[in-house]
Parts: C-alpha cells; sequence; structure tokens
C-alpha cells in the first residue's frame, strides 16, 4: 500500500512505492493496521522518474493551508517588504487583541471548521467580521481546529448504530462492511404490528414436528389441512381442493413445493410420500421406503429428501423408477427439520433428539457433521442466502436458542437466548434480516436484525404457537400458521431494489381479505 507524507510546503514532493507494504491479497485486518500505523515509508525528491507510482494523491496534513490563506488575501495589495507569518500557536497579546495575521488565521479556521466539519458556529464565539475585530473566545479553539483532518479518504462506523456493531455470524468482524444508507433504512422502516390478511385454516394440526404450509415460487400457497391438501393463489385468491388421502385414518404430515414451483410433495401420516402435478391437478408419482409418518420434505433439483418419525432421511429420485436412491441413518428420533443449502451441497436434518447433522451426498451415508449442543427437539433450520456456509438452528422448549454455525469450519458462532420455544427460522431475501416464530410461551413473530441479532420488531396475534412459516416468492411477505386454526399474513421484509410489482401482481398491494381456505 501506499503512504504519502509532504517533503515541505513549497517544495514539489515525489512519493516512491514500498515494497514491503501490503500487497493486495492482504486480509481487512492487515489493511486496517497498515492503514492505522505511524510506520512512515521513504520519500525522495531524488528518485528516478521510473520508481514513481502510477497516481498522485495529495495530502492536506503537511501543508499549512492558513498561510496559502494569508497570502490570497494580500494578492491584491502594493508590494512590501515581507514579514515572517506568526504561529498560529502563539498567545493572544494582553490587550485582548490579536494581530492581523492570527485573524485571518483565525477566521479561516473558523470557516473551514464550519463549512467542512459542520460544527455549530454559535458555540465558537468568534467574530467573523472585518479584520481588526476582537476575539471573543479562547484561541485555543481555532488551533484545535487544524489538528483534526478534513480530508477523509474512510468513513468510520458511528458506535451508536446497532446494525453495524459486533462479530459478524459467521465470526468475522463485519461492522466495515454495513453502509449508512442501509443503517437508516433499517431504523426509519415502518414495521405494521397487525397482519394485513387472515385467513381461516380449519383442521391446521397443533403438532409441532409437522411441517404443513408452503408457498411456492409461482405464487402458489399449500396447506394441508386434516387429511386435504389446499392451494390458494395469492394474485386472485383463487382455492382450489387438491387431493383428499383415500384412507380414513391417513392424514397430511408435510408438504414441501419444488423450486420451479410445478410440483408439490406431499408426505402422509401413513409414510408414503407422493408428488403431485398442480397445473395437471393429477398425481405423478408415489414413493414408499418410510415405516411412519413423513414430517419434512426438502426439494434440491429431481432429488426429494424426505425425514420421518421412523428416524430415516430418505433420498428420492424422480427421475428414477425406485423408491428411493439413499438412506441416511444417524438420528435417534423423528426427524422433524430438514434444509437444503441454496447451493444444493449440503443437507442441514434437525431432530426430536436435539441433534443436528450435515450430509452431502458425496459423503453418502456417512454425516459430515454432528452438533449437539441444543438442550430440545431442532426442528427451526435455516440457510443464509448472503453469507455461504451460515446455517441457523432453533431448539423447542428445553432450549429456547438460536444458534448459529459455520459449517466451513464446524464451529457455533452465535448463541441466543429468545425465552420461547423456537418452531420457525428464515432469512430474508432482500437484506440481512432473520424471522424466527416461537410457541410456548409468547407465541410471538420476532424480526430480528444480523449479526448483532437486535430485535427489529415483535409481532403477536396468534393464540396458539406459531408452528409453521413460508415466504411469498418476492422476499417481503410471510404467511405464519398456529393451532388457532389460521394464517396471518405480514409486511415484515423489505422490498429488493428493483421491483416495480408486489407478489399479488398489482401495485398497491391490496389484496382481498374475506377469502377464507376450506
Amino acid at each position: 500500500m501506499l503512504d504519502f507524507k509532504a517533503i515541505s510546503d513549497n517544495c514539489p514532493f515525489r512519493v516512491v512505492e514500498d515494497t514491503g507494504a501490503a500487497s493486495c491479497k492482504s486480509t481487512p485486518g492487515q489493511f486496517r493496521e497498515s492503514f492505522g500505523s505511524s510506520k512512515r515509508y521513504t520519500l525522495s525528491p531524488n528518485v528516478p522518474r521510473e520508481q514513481l507510482g502510477d497516481r498522485f494523491i495529495p495530502c492536506r496534513a503537511g501543508s499549512n493551508l492558513l498561510a496559502k490563506f494569508i497570502a490570497v488575501a494580500d494578492a491584491d495589495k502594493p508590494s512590501k517588504k515581507p514579514e515572517a507569518i506568526q504561529d498560529p500557536a502563539l498567545e493572544p497579546l494582553p490587550n485582548g487583541f490579536l494581530t492581523k495575521e492570527e485573524q485571518q488565521m483565525n477566521s479561516y479556521s473558523q470557516l473551514l471548521k464550519t463549512q467542512l466539519l459542520q460544527s455549530d458556529s454559535d458555540s465558537e464565539n468568534v467574530c467573523l467580521n472585518q479584520v481588526g475585530c476582537e476575539i471573543q473566545g479562547v484561541m485555543g479553539n481555532a488551533n484545535n481546529s487544524l489538528k483534526k483532518n478534513l480530508f477523509r479518504f474512510k468513513q468510520s462506523v458511528r458506535k451508536s448504530d446497532p446494525n453495524c456493531v459486533g462479530t459478524g455470524l459467521l465470526g468475522i468482524d463485519q461492522s466495515k462492511f454495513c453502509s449508512r444508507e442501509e443503517s437508516a433504512q433499517a431504523l426509519t422502516r415502518n414495521i405494521s404490528k397487525v397482519p394485513f390478511k387472515i385467513l381461516d385454516a380449519p383442521q391446521l394440526q397443533d403438532d409441532f414436528y409437522l411441517n404443513l404450509v408452503d408457498w411456492s415460487s409461482q405464487n402458489l400457497l399449500s396447506v394441508g389441512l386434516g387429511p386435504s391438501v389446499y392451494v390458494w393463489s395469492a394474485c386472485t385468491s383463487k382455492v382450489t381442493r387438491l387431493l383428499d388421502v383415500e384412507e380414513e385414518q391417513d392424514s397430511i404430515s408435510s408438504i414441501a413445493w419444488s423450486q420451479r414451483g410445478y410440483h408439490l410433495a406431499v408426505g402422509l401420516n401413513s409414510g408414503i410420500t407422493q408428488i403431485w402435478d398442480v397445473q395437471q391437478q393429477k398425481q405423478v408419482r408415489t414413493m414408499d421406503g418410510h415405516l411412519d409418518r413423513v414430517s419434512s420434505c426438502a426439494w434440491n433439483e429431481s432429488i426429494l429428501s424426505t425425514g420421518s418419525k421412523d428416524r430415516c432421511i430418505l433420498h428420492h429420485d424422480i427421475r428414477s423408477s425406485e423408491d428411493y436412491m439413499m438412506k441416511l441413518l444417524g438420528h435417534k428420533q423423528e426427524v422433524c427439520g430438514l434444509k437444503w443449502s441454496f447451493d444444493g451441497k449440503q443437507l442441514a436434518s434437525g431432530g426430536n433428539d436435539n441433534k443436528l447433522f450435515l450430509w452431502n451426498l458425496q459423503s453418502g451415508t456417512m454425516p459430515l457433521a454432528k452438533f449437539s449442543d441444543h438442550q430440545a427437539a431442532v426442528k427451526a433450520i435455516a440457510w443464509s442466502p448472503h453469507q455461504y456456509g451460515l446455517l441457523a438452528s432453533g431448539g423447542g422448549t428445553a432450549d429456547r436458542c438460536i444458534k448459529f454455525w459455520n459449517t466451513l469450519t464446524c464451529e457455533c458462532t452465535m448463541s441466543l437466548d429468545t425465552g420461547s420455544q423456537v418452531c420457525n427460522l428464515m432469512f430474508s431475501k432482500n437484506g440481512n434480516e432473520l424471522v424466527s416464530t416461537h410457541g410456548y410461551s409468547l407465541n410471538q413473530i420476532i424480526l430480528w436484525k444480523c449479526p448483532r441479532m437486535a430485535k427489529v420488531a415483535t409481532l403477536t396475534g396468534h393464540t396458539y404457537r406459531v408452528l409453521y412459516l413460508s415466504m411469498s416468492p418476492d422476499g417481503e411477505t410471510i404467511v405464519t400458521g398456529a393451532g388457532d386454526e389460521t394464517l396471518r399474513f405480514w409486511n415484515v421484509f423489505p422490498p429488493a431494489k428493483e421491483r416495480s410489482a408486489n407478489v399479488f401482481g398489482c401495485s398497491s398491494g391490496l389484496i382481498p381479505t374475506s377469502m377464507d381456505v376450506r
């Protein structure tokens, strides 16, 4: 890196590049250390031209701008014998007045401080009238302004900013990545504390281990109600009953949309997994393999992973005629949480045995990592779309904690006690925020600002545990479901930078509120 220093005020200076400076491959921490050090590199006016740097950056720290200001003021006056410039650090005269040069220095200092540093001119009782005015303040106030940097090449982070202070969730200091615009938006954004729409959802089960609500990329919301699956269109508010299970004792235990949003996976209480084409409204596949209910599903392109109460995880390839292609054994109790990472390389699974596992297709049936820090069932799992390798997990009633994991180093980077059962976690697509839903005993929905995990908003309304959570394809709206048999829609996340219409197909965001899911 380069550092510059003036040789003198009236002599043009040259700079040379120090070969021992930090290279372009240095880390941000190394860059701060080099930038903030007191080491000065060699400057010489006699350096050959071929050793000069490729650009010139002036440094105002070594220039006497006050002397140049006086020279401009006296430019139009007749020439006279040059006088020595008074040092601004001299003490004021005994009668309370300063010389002409000292008054000009003080006037220039105050003007420069007011215009560039945006200081309060009223606090400095300095008269800026014609030469010869009496100084009412203290001479030291003007001199102290000379010590401040008038030209800054890096914005410092305000310590009072709650969004830009602290260590990142991956164990990296991310304060330098926060901009003032993002901080101001987070502090001034108005989040409604009431849902803008409520749907009636009868027979929505109050079971912590099930996953019965999912929102597709085609803007279709699917809900499992008892033995049936209903699909609600957010654009038209049309409700369609997609299927009913044939057996009387059977019921829906999990649902999940594929990434493209055309196929819906339905897990049944009997252990069967069905694949439905929603556009054609017909069943295209039936896959067996589980001995108990299928409580969780997760898609990875053509691979469908299912977790069951029989403690197994099955990988189904919907292109193959086989029921499943791989069987994963590791959990000792029901597998209630499954999430593939956004790059499709890692699968996170949580179970009622308080364990969190990491898998991938290349490692076969052996897990990549096993985490045992939670003290209750792990259903809430979320991968960050902004930081590679960042995984969040939440524990049940006996744990109540949200933990963040660096899956590259297999370390827990942060743990936060929320005070209540963590049912779901989901990262925002449009900003560095996280939403969590809770059960016993607060039944809240909390919006967090990452990486400091400061509360942005707390939403209430459900009278039962908020067991289900999904997000709209535009990333602005979330839907929550609870045992009170209602679905509530909230606007919690900021909009994307480039978006003209919202998820409901209109610019106003208003949708009918009288439609019920039945």
